[in-house]
């Protein structure tokens, strides 16, 4: 199938604008091509990792590149999230009573199950048969049960995997002293918070990154953006799930307190991410890419 035609269903499927289709082919679509090019350097199934603060179109990007790597190259891909790996509400609930209550909120390294990412991707780049793929509901911010996970067959030439934290290091201690927002400074006041995350992201999340062979950015002109980009997302996550009693969609003051708990990793992501990274769309503040940098 051409490229066109493939953007075209893709732009009709997830009720994109038709504006989509040049940004599309100008810029995502090289990428599907050097992305075909590295499994067959690799000889082997491959790993496209994306980094994004909220909001920034990640999965969008994701799902794009899956279809245009199926119906135009014929590689078998599936792309995943591991916002889908996220500790279960009761699971964050413990968290929060054993180590510290913000924990309770999901987002940060430290709330998603990282041996249950691990076994998933293991899973998917073998050939394991159909596998199961966790889903997580964020309008009710629990997991689906095992029986809504998605079937996914294998084996897999590309796996895509999305996150606002993929691709994060680990901070200085010294750079963990200053709490950088209000919610840091009244609710972490001994910094217990921010450690915890941090070590984190230097154990079993950086583990876990290590299994990644190709590391593209969506970058944020600032941190400043997350909130009026993630208040779109919302508003998107709303009409999707209607005025369903016990839907947790976030009221405008609600995700200004939310996006606080992303706030540090995603700043130093942002100074740090796009040295290393293979591929970077620099965005603008309205969304969409300014330019690209590879290496």
């Amino acid at each position: 199938m051409k490229y066109e035609q493939v953007i075209e269903h893709f732009i009709q499927r997830e009720l994109l604008p038709s504006s989509y289709l040049d940004a599309a082919i100008r810029w995502f679509f090289p990428l599907a091509e050097v992305l075909k090019q590295k499994h067959g350097q690799f000889k082997k199934p491959i790993v496209c990792g994306i980094n994004g603060c909220q909001g920034s179109g990640k999965s969008t990007v994701a799902g794009l590149l899956v279809e245009l790597l199926r119906g135009c190259f014929e590689c078998k891909s599936v792309a995943i999230s591991i916002d889908d790996f996220y500790l279960t509400a009761s699971e964050r609930a413990q968290l929060g009573k054993d180590v510290h209550p913000l924990l309770q909120t999901r987002g940060v390294p430290g709330t998603h199950d990282m041996e249950l990412a691990t076994q998933t991707l293991n899973q998917l780049m073998r050939n394991a048969g159909q596998i199961m793929v966790p889903r997580f509901d964020k309008a009710i911010d629990d997991r689906f049960p095992n029986s809504e996970w998605t079937p996914t067959e294998t084996p897999i030439d590309i796996l895509i995997i999305e996150g606002w934290c993929l691709g994060a290091i680990p901070q200085d201690e010294g750079a963990l002293i200053k709490p950088i927002n209000e919610l840091e400074e009244k609710e972490d006041p001994d910094g217990q918070y921010r450690r915890y995350v941090n070590a984190r992201l230097g154990a079993e999340y950086a583990m876990f990154f290590g299994q990644v062979d190709y590391w593209v950015m969506l970058q944020a002109p600032s941190f400043d953006c997350v909130y009026q980009w993630r208040l779109q997302q919302e508003d998107k996550l709303r009409r999707r799930a209607g005025d369903t009693s016990g839907k947790k969609i976030m009221s405008a003051e609600e995700l200004k307190r939310f996006i606080q708990f992303y706030q540090r990793i995603t700043e130093h992501t942002l100074l740090t991410l796009p040295s290393r990274a293979d591929w970077v769309y620099e965005l603008g503040e309205d969304r969409t890419v300014h330019g690209i940098m590879t290496r």
